[in-house]
């Protein structure tokens, strides 16, 4: 999978704070889905960080250190109750409204 290198012009039309928000959990049989929003500066980003998938756990686990020191990010979590009540996908919406309001 080829390295993604942000060129910043999306976050260049703003004048505040971008950020950029995932889920993980949507396919599981069971659990929360949780979303994380992070706001990147981009004189930090760290060396290496690419799409989680494309990443060995343990290269993975290294720049989510490296991210708690030079960005800010939000989580968010929708339970598994949530999910049962209104469907995955609005779960999934919830838990990134969550990680936004909590940057």
């Amino acid at each position: 999978m080829p390295k993604l290198v942000p060129d910043w012009s999306f976050e260049a039309l703003y004048e505040g704070p971008v950020c950029g928000v995932d889920e993980a959990g949507r396919g599981p049989l069971a659990g929360p889905v949780v979303a994380s929003a992070v706001i990147l500066d981009p004189n930090k980003i760290p060396k290496g960080l690419n799409d989680s998938k494309a990443l060995s756990p343990v290269r993975r686990e290294y720049l989510l250190n490296e991210l708690w020191d030079c960005a800010h990010i939000g989580i968010g979590i929708a339970e598994p109750e949530e999910i049962d009540r209104v469907n995955i996908l609005a779960a999934s919406l919830i838990a990134m409204k969550r990680a936004v309001f909590s940057l």
